[in-house]
């Protein structure tokens, strides 16, 4: 029997049957709970919006699985993406590296970094800076700035690379 996605009952079955699942692999992989629903809300919207109807309920269901699998790992890799990102453009010096050398270097890293900041275009510098220094999700920021979190992530990853740019020409040394 085919399962059509969008027929309310067919929908509510599987979903009934895989919801679960589904939030156990995300969160696994991801080891975010509120990530976790992310992607299992995203499965369930492509799930719905698929035009091509399933051989059955269990094909559905390995369907969304892979789907929601596939989200987790871009998402995982996307963070440690990010986190490499974040870490080639700063340093955080352990206590006993701190000294006045060091803060004074710190201090003037933060200079360069908040010139090289003020020099993006204000859509990238508005995400760079609600990202980093107000610590908002995607879903946040899109929400503040009435834009889709896919353009959130696409203006992040432009100004991170834009930013890259702007210290390499101030021959900045980045902390």
């Amino acid at each position: 029997m085919k399962i059509f996605s969008n027929d309310p009952k067919a929908f509510q079955s599987v979903y009934d049957k895989t919801f679960h699942t589904i939030v156990r692999v995300a969160y696994h992989i991801t080891l975010d709970a509120e990530v976790a629903e992310d992607i299992c809300q995203e499965a369930f919207i492509r799930f719905y919006h698929r035009t091509i109807p399933f051989p059955s309920e269990d094909q559905a269901r390995y369907w969304l699985i892979r789907v929601a699998k596939n989200l987790s790992f871009n998402y995982y890799k996307r963070k440690k993406r990010e986190k490499s990102a974040l870490e080639r453009y700063s340093y955080e010096p352990k206590a006993h590296e701190r000294n006045g050398e060091e803060l004074l270097l710190r201090s003037e890293t933060e200079k360069i970094v908040h010139r090289a900041v003020e020099r993006l275009p204000h859509s990238l510098r508005s995400v760079i800076v609600l990202k980093e220094y107000g610590n908002l999700s995607y879903r946040e920021i899109g929400k503040v700035l009435h834009i889709t979190e896919n353009n959130v992530k696409v203006r992040v990853h432009r100004a991170r690379n834009m930013l890259g740019t702007l210290l390499k020409e101030e021959e900045a040394h980045v902390l």
